[in-house]
């Protein structure tokens, strides 16, 4: 029954591959230029976001470092901001603004964004289904089980709320980001347009998630409907 259906279907997909390959090749091209351009302040990624972070008077959340490339990321369970070696130490326009960005999760952890907050509170959630999802739909064709297949989409469903929520949170860090890097003064005019440019650039990436995350529900959709046609 499956061996036919399965690979019609990823033709939905072909948008999101296509803007996901795209998105990857700007963000290679933009922190692969700007990480080879240091600023003229000459400090540090972690140093920046740590005076970053005096400014703004936030001081129970630490600056690590952490093995990896573009692994840069905010923990707001263990109050810690990580970032990857090549970005900790670096004084490069892209390393100061991805630095600068997670330092904006931050800033949205203590403000209680409400989007970062709504996304925090549904990782579980959302963990399950995606893992299950999948799973339930394929075994609810098997059957012919109707109940399985709605469960599993209603599972994947979460999937796509997630990448819809995940889009401001991204957005909104990239920005308080921008503005604290020009009103702190830590970059150059020039500069400023190259840390954008990485930041537009990964911001791209999130859109790509969550193209694919939608369209993969509409594959699901798709996919049900012809199982229960056949049947």
């Amino acid at each position: 029954m499956f061996y036919y259906w399965w690979d019609w279907t990823w033709i939905i997909l072909v948008p999101a591959i296509v803007l996901s390959l795209i998105a990857q090749a700007r963000v290679s091209a933009a922190y692969n230029r700007y990480s080879r351009v240091a600023t003229q302040g000459g400090r540090t990624a972690a140093d920046v976001v740590a005076e970053m972070f005096a400014r703004e008077g936030i001081e129970n959340v630490r600056i690590e470092s952490t093995r990896g490339r573009m692994t840069d990321h905010y923990d707001p369970r263990a109050l810690a901001l990580r970032l990857s070696e090549g970005v900790y130490h670096s004084t490069s326009v892209a390393a100061l603004g991805i630095a600068a960005h997670e330092a904006g999760h931050a800033l949205q952890h203590r403000d209680g964004y409400a989007p970062l907050m709504l996304r925090s509170a549904s990782v579980f959630a959302v963990n399950i289904g995606s893992n299950l999802s999948w799973p339930l739909v394929i075994l609810g064709l098997i059957f012919s089980f109707e109940p399985l297949i709605m469960a599993g989409i209603a599972l994947f469903s979460l999937v796509v709320l997630f990448s819809l929520i995940t889009l401001p949170v991204e957005f909104n860090a990239s920005r308080r980001a921008l503005q604290a890097l020009e009103s702190g003064g830590y970059l150059a005019a020039g500069e400023l347009v190259g840390a954008r440019k990485v930041l537009s650039a990964a911001a791209l990436t999130y859109v790509a998630s969550a193209l694919t995350a939608i369209l993969q529900l509409v594959r699901l959709l798709v996919i049900s409907g012809v199982g229960r046609n056949r049947d």
